[in-house]
């Protein structure tokens, strides 16, 4: 029997959305091929849809691609280039119904090669029933001379996280994902060194992490990471769920994760800390502002698929405005601002209005080919600080030295 194949990222808010919305679909426009759907981590996912070309020798129909991705599925030709579908039949309310940050990584070569399924920038997240404690706030200032507030700098971060951290309670100051996958790590340097004033490029356009912005990032990072008085002990082996799981279960004062990880707290039976979650902008350089980081997943349809059709049919009904909502119910984070603005979704999660303000500063990696064999080599980097003495300026520079070798 013939079937939609599905390659979803492994996380049970979208695993449980995408079954529901396909059987939805299927009652509504009485379709009886059935959708096989096969959860797989960060890394598998790349390697089965682009590396081994799932998505061109039809063993997908559809996947879930991040932004960091599709400039290189869509130089492949791995996925469909979707404005000859859009023309004919588009989405509910496109291209209105979504922030234009959303719309603009998919758009390439004057193709769009996805629809936004999943948002959510990195933020600041944090226990506001900590911070609003009397008794911790008279505690903090009598320490530390200041206030008790969400960090405006690194350096707040740093003792706020001191401060909270209490492992005979089983709470730590803070929490990082810091499990090698060639993503989270190296998300937390960028936005390290954005908020330094740095960048990622030079004057020539070109990738350059070889600055003073990288080495005080790198050097900052390896010292909160490797600090046992502020850090959760397993952020070693954490990938963004595990700390997102971490943070929900209580274990934690603040961390720095996708929106979608704040969110999640109001929502699945799991968590502890419901009610008790706020936002905030990250912390930054005292002389330079803040900044996120805007990396979104798409649904994207494979170039071999031989469901083509039926599968963008699939993606018009996964993105109207009832199931953008359903999958924030669920646990993940909606792309239209209708989902934003929803009366409903905000009564559960008072803070999800907050969104808009993120993508406000919210910045993007380089779009180039090259980006994933880049972000291994910072990765590798990053894992090499924390695990040795070896100067910071000394692993930049070295690191740098194989990128330009790549270029």
């Amino acid at each position: 029997m013939e079937k939609l194949r599905i390659a979803v990222r492994k996380f049970d808010p979208f695993e449980s959305t995408l079954q529901k919305l396909w059987d939805f679909f299927c009652i509504k426009n009485n379709i009886t091929i059935e959708a096989e759907m096969v959860p797989l981590e960060l890394h598998d996912l790349y390697e089965e849809t682009i590396t081994k070309k799932g998505l061109q020798n039809g063993n997908w129909d559809i996947a879930h691609l991040n932004t960091d991705w599709i400039f290189d599925a869509a130089n492949q030709q791995a996925v469909l280039d979707l404005n000859p579908l859009i023309a004919e039949n588009a989405p509910q309310n496109y291209p209105d119904g979504w922030h234009q940050s959303l719309l603009r990584l998919q758009q390439i070569n004057k193709g769009t090669y996805g629809l936004p399924f999943h948002d959510g920038p990195e933020c600041l997240i944090f226990r506001k029933d900590l911070f609003e404690n009397p008794i911790e706030q008279q505690k903090f200032k009598s320490k530390f001379g200041y206030e008790l507030h969400p960090p405006k700098t690194w350096e707040e971060f740093t003792q706020i996280a001191e401060f909270f951290n209490r492992p005979e309670k089983n709470l730590y100051g803070c929490v990082f994902a810091n499990y090698p996958d060639g993503h989270n790590m190296v998300f937390i340097f960028c936005l390290l060194i954005w908020t330094r004033g740095g960048s990622l490029l030079n004057s020539r356009n070109k990738i350059d992490i070889n600055r003073p912005e990288a080495v005080a990032a790198l050097d900052y990072y390896r010292t909160i990471a490797n600090n046992p008085k502020a850090v959760h002990p397993q952020s070693k082996d954490f990938g963004s769920v595990e700390a997102g799981m971490a943070f929900a279960k209580g274990e934690v004062a603040m961390s720095i994760n996708w929106f979608g990880f704040a969110s999640m707290c109001e929502v699945i039976e799991e968590s502890k800390v419901k009610g008790k979650v706020d936002i905030t902008e990250l912390p930054h350089d005292k002389n330079h502002e803040t900044a996120s980081l805007n990396v979104y997943w798409l649904y994207t349809i494979g170039t071999g698929s031989k469901h083509q059709k039926l599968a963008y049919d699939f993606l018009r009904f996964a993105t109207t405005a009832e199931s953008d909502k359903l999958l924030t119910n669920e646990g993940g984070i909606g792309c239209r601002k209708s989902t934003w603005n929803d009366p409903e979704i905000n009564k559960t999660i008072p803070f999800y209005h907050k969104l808009e303000m993120l993508h406000e500063t919210a910045l993007t990696l380089p779009q180039t080919p090259i980006w994933p064999k880049v972000a291994e080599l910072i990765d590798k980097m990053i894992l090499k600080s924390l695990e040795s003495n070896i100067p910071s300026e000394k692993l930049v520079k070295e690191t740098q030295i194989t990128i330009q070798n790549i270029i």
